[in-house]
């Protein structure tokens, strides 16, 4: 049985979250972890493991929630199913995250052809826009996209791309050939033109790799939104996702936790439970602290989000712009939840494995998998860095600074 430490209420939660979670525990979390079991033995190779998780997610209301969900219930699944298995919640993660441009902008084929699907696991959705050369940096995209009749023409290379390989569609980012704007477009997996040209090997397991397109043909019907509104549509889709990497880093601390605190109450040393010494209790304390204050934050910025959405639901559907309501609080929220939560789980975990001493660091502990896991979540999505430039941004001149200098423009 998974152990679990206590939480403190959460204020920014419904019941119909906490019978989200209720179910993550009781109903995938013996699927989730034999799927890890099996990954880990060589019984399954790391696409055929991915693709079981999907499996096993499929039709559950927590991949739909994942996928066409409110905020809080994307965060709540993330963070319940990150408990269970890292690699589970990076699958899960990515089909809300590959197809959030649809729902964002997507046509009403658009969505029917593709959101859906990903939303009951009938295909596996990725997100295109790493380059070599664009990483924090996204408006350096090399890709381009050249009209060609009723179509354009895709050429370059993507690279750390989650789910390269598996994956069914790409919400993929480029720029016009010929005017420099930024575009999105669905791409096929099976497009003539688009190959995975390599698979890598991370700290933490799961499907990534670069993928080339030459001369790949897409469809006008394909394009996202319009022209020149491809790098909006991708922040917004990282800003509405980043509180979730948040969400997920304080899913991968609570079991950290949970397993330090089980550990302490059972080992002895120099004729004592770990638990009785006080430099034990104090990492513990300190520990839940940092948890807490994490869930909160990441709440915080969900909860956020999904009322300037109900506020939003009767306008027109539009991709927002660098300033709207959604890029404003609750953007300025989720950047603080992401780096506060992940910088916070990365502590934690490192101090249970501490408490741990040799037994936290023999390959196949959960504390060892747990610590591989959780150092990823302070890269992706924007790193504590760019975060932290977001942050000093908006207290400086935008909508944190608090005197009216947001509204002045």
């Amino acid at each position: 049985m998974i152990p679990r430490v206590a939480e403190l209420p959460q204020p920014f939660l419904e019941e119909r979250h906490r019978e989200l979670a209720r179910f993550v525990r009781t109903r995938l979390a013996e699927p989730l972890s034999a799927i890890d079991a099996e990954f880990a033995a060589g019984k399954l190779d790391e696409s055929a493991a991915a693709r079981a998780a999907v499996k096993a997610l499929s039709g559950t209301r927590v991949l739909h929630e994942a996928v066409l969900g409110e905020a809080r219930s994307l965060c709540v699944a993330r963070a319940e199913v990150a408990s269970i298995s890292g690699f589970a919640d990076t699958l899960l993660a990515l089909q809300g995250l590959g197809s959030c441009p649809i729902r964002i902008a997507g046509t009403p084929a658009q969505r029917s052809r593709w959101l859906e699907p990903a939303a009951f696991g009938a295909k596996i959705a990725a997100f295109a826009l790493t380059e070599a050369e664009a990483g924090s940096d996204a408006r350096s995209l090399k890709t381009t996209a050249r009209r060609d009749g009723d179509g354009y023409l895709l050429d370059g290379e993507k690279t750390l791309i989650t789910n390269a390989g598996i994956a069914d569609f790409y919400c993929l980012f480029a720029r016009l050939a010929d005017d420099e704007r930024h575009v999105a477009f669905v791409v096929d997996a099976d497009a003539p033109g688009l190959a995975v040209a390599e698979r890598f090997s991370l700290l933490a397991p799961h499907p990534i790799g670069r993928i080339v397109l030459s001369g790949c043909r897409v469809a006008a019907t394909q394009r996202l939104g319009a022209e020149g509104e491809g790098l909006a549509l991708a922040f917004a889709t990282l800003e509405r996702f980043r509180a979730s990497v948040g969400a997920a880093a304080t899913g991968l601390a609570s079991r950290a936790l949970a397993e330090a605190r089980r550990h302490v109450r059972a080992r002895k040393q120099f004729g004592k439970l770990l638990a009785d010494l006080q430099l034990t209790r104090s990492q513990i304390a300190d520990a839940f602290v940092e948890l807490e204050l994490a869930r909160l934050a990441v709440l915080r910025a969900a909860w956020l989000f999904d009322q300037e959405e109900q506020e939003e639901s009767s306008a027109p559907r539009s991709v927002p712009g660098r300033g709207a309501t959604v890029h404003g609080l609750a953007a300025a929220a989720s950047s603080l939840a992401k780096l506060h939560a992940t910088e916070a789980a990365f502590r934690i975990v490192d101090r249970a494995l501490q408490l741990f001493g040799g037994r936290g660091v023999v390959v196949g502990s959960v504390v060892e998998r747990l610590f591989r896991e959780v150092r990823a979540l302070r890269i992706y999505e924007g790193t504590s860095e760019i975060q932290r430039l977001i942050l000093g941004r908006e207290l400086l001149q935008g909508v944190l600074a608090g005197d009216g200098a947001a509204d002045s423009g």
